[in-house]
């Protein structure tokens, strides 16, 4: 093989690196550059909910609103508008939720432009969403077709159908995130090799075009597929009742 190519790929670098190590039960955990990342992500998404309620109850009704709460108002009723459209008359139950995720997974994807490794390019963030998700859609079922319903529902279109859909209920935490994952780490990919592999004149100018790609617009897509898929299960979940 070719030494250069061998000593290019040395500089590749994904961003994602050991910070420190304790141990735990006699076992070593690291806190790597994902944790942090994401800690990162959660103080912006907690300074900006402070600042936005402090906003809102100080808002004077007399007065034009300010910039930043029109801010605060316009994400919180387009947020409304999409899950309201989604999921109808049951909306009003799962705003929070929904909207905790949309907002939570479009920052860590966007958070490449800032410099940041996108959380959700680990495994160990998606997946905990899709078992959330999962269990909601689960709770749903019991608690609106009761388990009468639930068992129904396995065994349609024919009783011996229910092996096929206990499997296609148990892969929808796992295809949800390794959706989300997937697509995230492609781009944590393309961009490392980019950096990487490239010559330095070719990379003047075009690293904002692959951001404003990977980071903006595919992880705008991304974050509106999973809730979107969300929606749609609790929903088929919650059924007539």
């Amino acid at each position: 093989m070719n030494p250069i190519l061998l000593a290019d790929a040395s500089n590749l670098d994904f961003m994602i690196h050991g910070l420190w190590k304790y141990q735990l039960f006699g076992q070593d955990v690291w806190i790597t550059t994902t944790h942090a990342c994401m800690l990162v992500v959660l103080l912006l998404l907690l300074t900006f909910c402070i600042f936005a309620n402090r906003a809102l109850k100080k808002a004077d009704p007399d007065k034009a609103p300010t910039a930043f709460q029109n801010v605060a108002e316009l994400v919180v009723e387009m947020l409304d508008n999409m899950i309201t459209g989604v999921m109808g008359k049951s909306a009003p139950k799962f705003l929070n939720y929904i909207s905790t995720i949309f907002i939570f997974i479009l920052i860590s994807n966007i958070s490449g432009v800032f410099g940041l490794r996108a959380p959700t390019a680990d495994y160990g963030v998606t997946f905990p969403l899709g078992i959330i998700t999962f269990c909601l859609i689960f709770f749903n079922k019991i608690k609106y077709q009761k388990v009468s319903g639930f068992i129904k529902g396995l065994c349609q279109p024919w009783p011996f159908w229910a092996p096929i859909n206990i499997i296609s209920d148990i892969a929808v935490p796992v295809s949800l995130s390794l959706r989300l994952f997937a697509n995230v780490l492609s781009g944590t990919v393309m961009l490392a090799l980019f950096y990487g592999l490239l010559p330095i004149f070719v990379k003047i100018g075009i690293p904002s075009v692959l951001h404003l790609y990977f980071d903006l617009f595919s992880g705008a897509i991304q974050t509106y597929v999973f809730c979107m898929l969300t929606m749609t299960y609790i929903t088929d979940a919650i059924g007539e009742g």
